[in-house]
């Protein structure tokens, strides 16, 4: 009720919430609970829910290793990129393969895997500007590509890009700290001249698929858009490689934290865009293998977990709500289950689920506490939250948490 009231004014609902957890804090600790022993590496990180750091076999696990004490990054920190040896929920040793000062603690480095033999990263490359490293773990041949990447198709030749500079200035700490990409129209509010891009790994050349300016007359945008400053984030590659999908965002350029947001399907076939109806609000989502979307986002006037059901994101329905109310990031289990995390509540506790989209039934997997120190104030925070992601069995989960008291990459079987 307390959100449904103040959930679209974010400084508000950040002040209400921090005053009812300060309140808690003086009750005693609820313990933690897994559904089954939990595997953690301390010190070691992997970042956004929705690429899966396993290797194409699972005996690998994808994994960045913090080279600092615990606080904010800045743009002399470096990051060290690599793997650990996993066999069934056994973690072994960690293999570096390279190291970066192009990450945040959000999404890390956009680490994820090229195929069987080779992982990507974003990097600085030689000559000082922002760009990916392409890494062949047998080989060890290293490429440089000369664009950041986000999401890379699941045929490995093409990769999803937008202007990092940009995120950086309107979205605090999703970009990367002190390092700019060239954007000669970073002050204007919608140019036309950027916005979402696809890149191919084997030539080094991107194109621009849509731009800002362009965006702008696809749809309905809330009122007062043009006064606004407009940028791309979130890009996913369909299962089948034919779709993008992204978040589109926009915010007052004295207010960043209170933005605007839709979630955009672009067809590379047709060339054509498709708005979900998420009223002025959607989060985080994911694909499935069957090119459908589950997504946190504002049906109505509900917020609520929807699973989108063909890639023209007009044929939805909500999942077990009431049962799911609260933000979370989604990993598929199978093309009709999902894992999905919660926020810190009153008690600090961050919980874990794993939902049946057939059924809506909804099982609790873990529920783990967030010590208040990893909750920082400012827009850009180095707070800690699960990102959920699946191995590609189905049957183990890794998550970033700070239950033990330190950050750390942790695994834990499921059923």
């Amino acid at each position: 009720m307390v959100y449904d009231v103040v959930k679209k004014n974010q400084h508000l609902k950040a002040a209400v919430r921090n005053t009812y957890q300060k309140i808690f804090d003086i009750l005693p600790d609820k313990k933690n609970y897994s559904k089954n022993p939990i595997v953690a590496k301390e010190g070691y990180f992997f970042g956004f829910h929705d690429i899966s750091p396993f290797s194409h076999d699972d005996t690998k696990l994808l994994g960045n290793q913090l080279t600092i004490p615990f606080r904010m990054n800045t743009a002399e920190d470096v990051l060290n990129v690599g793997y650990f040896e996993h066999l069934d929920g056994q973690v072994g040793d960690y293999i570096k393969v390279g190291q970066t000062y192009s990450w945040n603690y959000h999404k890390g480095c956009r680490l994820q895997w090229v195929g069987k033999e080779r992982l990507i990263y974003n990097a600085l490359l030689e000559d000082n500007k922002l760009g990916a490293k392409l890494f062949n773990i047998e080989t060890k041949q290293e490429t440089d590509i000369p664009f950041p990447i986000d999401h890379i198709s699941h045929d490995g030749v093409y990769a999803s890009t937008f202007n990092y500079g940009r995120l950086e200035r309107y979205m605090p700490g999703y970009g990367y700290a002190g390092i700019t990409q060239v954007d000669h129209y970073i002050s204007e509010k919608m140019p036309e001249q950027t916005g979402l891009f696809v890149g191919n790994l084997e030539t080094g050349q991107k194109e621009m698929l849509i731009s800002l300016m362009e965006l702008t007359k696809v749809g309905e945008l809330a009122e007062g858009f043009e006064e606004c400053f407009h940028y791309v984030t979130h890009s996913l590659f369909s299962s089948d490689d034919r779709y993008i999908s992204f978040l589109h965002r926009w915010v007052d350029e004295f207010d960043t934290f209170n933005r605007h947001s839709r979630l955009v399907s672009y067809d590379r076939q047709e060339k054509k865009c498709y708005v979900a109806p998420t009223n002025d609000m959607v989060s985080h989502y994911v694909w499935n293998d069957q090119n459908q979307i589950v997504a946190f986002c504002r049906i109505g006037d509900t917020d609520c977990h929807v699973l989108f059901k063909e890639p023209t994101l007009q044929d939805y329905e909500i999942i077990a709500y009431p049962r799911l109310n609260s933000d979370g990031h989604q990993s598929f289990i199978t093309s009709s289950s999902f894992v999905t995390d919660t926020y810190p509540d009153r008690s600090r506790m961050a919980n874990l689920y794993k939902v049946d989209a057939t059924t809506n039934e909804v099982e609790h997997l873990a529920s783990l506490k967030s010590f208040k120190q990893f909750q920082s104030q400012t827009l850009k925070h180095w707070c800690c939250d699960f990102h959920p992601r699946m191995n590609r069995k189905g049957d183990i989960v890794c998550f970033d948490s700070v239950h033990t008291g330190h950050r750390a990459l942790c695994i834990m079987k499921i059923d």
